[in-house]
């Protein structure tokens, strides 16, 4: 079956080798070939069965449509950021934390926050009890953002901060610290995540109505735009619809069109769209169909490069770079042999890496069953280093461009993409379809095909539901102590006692008449963290002014 450069006669050899050969040997029975998200896999790809056009669908690193990388030299020029989620307990505690990684090569801060942080209560409120500091770092105020980057120079170094509801006032505890440090505005760099739109979605920490909430996203754009120029002032977060059950290509759909909805609205407000989409920036989650999310991340590039070019009319080639932070998929860690942990995350992030990513976070092993230790975040920093610098991966840039396989997942995953655009500009837009219940209830279906799947073995969990091992080793894991608590409840109760009164009614009364009045909600944000105002007094105000938003249940 010599090969030819006559298509027929190509088609015409795979065909026999198909009939005589492929087919005259059983496949295993039971278990699925299609990718996690159900796309059916062929056994071969060849190029009578995948269509490559070079220069429209891949091109060159750096260049449109940025299926390739979005920078000419990729990591032959700079390797990504590598971040380590870290967050528990007090500010005095993480920032130990963050010291530790920073020893031990972590080039960039990536600060968790905990259950009453993100819903936008201070520590001494009736709701909070139990959860300070639990699932990550309690920060009430302006006092405790100092306690938080005492020592780190925040000149120096990149952070970024995993905060939605409340954004906008971690970002001003931020701004006042570095002013503190006498860092100058616009010299802070990192990220804030902000993506409210997810968490209608899938991640559900919400406190207000969609529609103010989106107005305090713009404001946060506008305002970066203008003082914080290298801040991302939004992180248009996939990670969590994918921990949420989704496929890969939901998504890839859904944090596009939550992008979009973005840019929509600020070019609604009257900004131009190159002030503020070069400081737009995405997450998205590493899972572990390999080739799958390399497609993903290549197919994300292409399709916000074309859109932001050709529907929004960018002009700046940066307006058009999607740039994104990988973390490894969290859902995929078990309780079972958490060792075997290990091995997923590596997997994950070597995707991750393949696919083009500016930062990256590796889940620790023991995270499925506690917040991790420092000897498991070490080994997950480790786990980064050692693709970076031992596999010879990063020599040369995008080396499984051109493979049919992934040329074909980066196409099918943009066309089903497309289709979700489709479906979501029928219902109005992204804000009426999450009133609508689409996402949720197309996330709810695929996570419940997936688990059947499990369920029925035709997905095999190693340690889950093959491979069990009865006698399961103990493992020491991270226990916070109770006693935190009370003293970070203390401690926000101290501040109350000593600041200055007036001034903190004041600034109160500025955020709510502004945010009435329809101006930009970060000058007053500012001045009252710069009072010691509370983030959750800051949250109750506008709970006030706007309320709250109550979901309908997806059954």
């Amino acid at each position: 079956m010599a090969t030819t450069e006559d298509p027929s006669a190509e088609q015409t050899a795979t065909d026999e080798w198909r009939a005589g050969l492929y087919e005259a040997t059983p496949e295993r029975e039971g278990e699925a070939f299609s990718t996690i998200s159900g796309v059916q896999n062929e056994p071969l790809y060849t190029p009578h069965n995948v269509e490559v056009d070079y220069e429209r669908d891949l091109g060159y690193p750096g260049v449109h449509p940025f299926t390739r990388g979005v920078y000419p030299s990729m990591y032959r020029g700079r390797l990504w950021t590598m971040r380590q989620f870290a967050g528990f307990g007090t500010a005095a505690e993480t920032n130990a934390r963050f010291r530790y990684l920073l020893e031990h090569g972590q080039t960039g801060l990536s600060t968790a926050f905990d259950m009453p942080t993100l819903m936008g209560y201070d520590s001494d409120n009736p709701r909070s009890l139990g959860e300070v500091g639990r699932e990550g770092v309690a920060v009430d105020s302006l006092d405790d953002m100092e306690t938080l980057f005492a020592g780190i120079p925040l000149g120096e170094v990149s952070t970024s901060m995993t905060i939605n509801s409340p954004a906008a006032m971690l970002l001003a505890f931020y701004a006042c610290v570095g002013e503190q440090q006498g860092v100058p505005l616009d010299r802070l760099r990192g990220t804030v995540q902000t993506d409210i739109l997810k968490e209608y979605i899938a991640q559900k920490e919400w406190i207000f109505p969609p529609e103010p909430s989106m107005r305090l996203v713009v404001d946060m754009i506008e305002w970066c735009a203008q003082e914080m120029p290298l801040m991302h002032p939004v992180s248009i977060s996939g990670y969590h619809i994918r921990e949420a059950g989704s496929t890969a290509a939901q998504e890839l759909a859904f944090t596009l069109a939550d992008g979009f909805a973005y840019v929509d609205a600020c070019v609604e407000r009257g900004l131009d769209v190159d002030d503020f989409a070069p400081r737009l920036s995405f997450f998205f989650n590493a899972h572990l169909d390999f080739f799958e999310e390399i497609a993903k991340y290549r197919a994300a590039r292409r399709i916000w490069a074309r859109e932001l070019r050709d529907r929004y009319g960018a002009k700046n080639p940066r307006s058009w770079l999607m740039r994104f932070h990988a973390q490894t998929a969290g859902v995929s860690l078990t309780a079972q042999q958490p060792e075997v942990n290990l091995i997923r995350t590596a997997l994950e992030a070597l995707a991750a890496v393949l696919g083009g990513t500016q930062s990256l976070h590796t889940n620790s092993f023991d995270e499925a069953l506690a917040l991790p230790t420092e000897n498991a975040v070490r080994l997950a920093l480790r786990t980064q280093q050692v693709i970076a610098h031992e596999t010879g991966v990063v020599n040369t840039i995008d080396p499984l461009g051109g493979s049919y396989y992934v040329e074909h997942l980066t196409n099918e995953l943009e066309r089903q993409a497309y289709d979700y655009f489709d479906r979501i500009e029928r219902l109005g837009g992204v804000v009426e379809a999450i009133k609508e219940n689409f996402f949720q209830r197309e996330i709810a279906e695929a996570s419940f095909r997936y688990q059947a799947e499990v369920e029925a073995k035709q997905r095999i969990v190693v340690g889950v539901n093959r491979y069990q091992i009865e006698a399961e080793p103990e493992l020491e894991i991270l226990k916070i102590d109770p006693a935190l608590e009370e003293r970070q409840i203390a401690r926000v109760q101290a501040l109350r006692a000593r600041r200055d009164s007036a001034a903190v009614e004041s600034a109160l009364a500025r955020l709510q008449a502004d945010a009435t009045e329809g101006r930009n909600l970060m000058p007053p944000i500012l001045d009252a963290a710069g009072a010691y105002v509370t983030m959750g007094e800051m949250c109750d105000a506008l709970r006030e002014v706007w309320g709250v938003w109550r979901e309908t249940p997806v059954f």
